[in-house]
């Protein structure tokens, strides 16, 4: 299968990803933002009934370089998408 090429935009929309490839697909966008200096990114992962919400942000909690993460405001999606901070590289230092 042939790896999926993601804009890294600051925008990850979860609607065509497998639940099993969440881990790795989200530690490795965060580290794609966090090297091109974009420290805010918008994840969606959807209303629906919450389980995938849920496990986006277990993940987050877990994530070394997260900062914080919070539901976005309702003009980005309200509670079906995720703000997450991100603390700058440390080639930005």
């Amino acid at each position: 299968m042939e790896p999926i090429e993601i804009p890294i935009d600051g925008i990850l929309d979860l609607h065509t990803f497998q639940p099993r490839d969440l881990p790795d697909l989200l530690h490795d966008y965060l580290e794609a933002c966090q090297d091109a200096g974009i420290l805010s990114v918008r994840i969606i992962h959807g209303k629906g009934t919450g389980v995938l919400k849920k496990r986006v942000k277990s993940i987050l909690g877990k994530h070394k370089q997260v900062l914080s993460f919070q539901d976005a405001p309702p003009e980005a999606g309200g509670w079906g998408a995720t703000i997450v901070q991100l603390m700058p590289s440390e080639t930005d230092s």
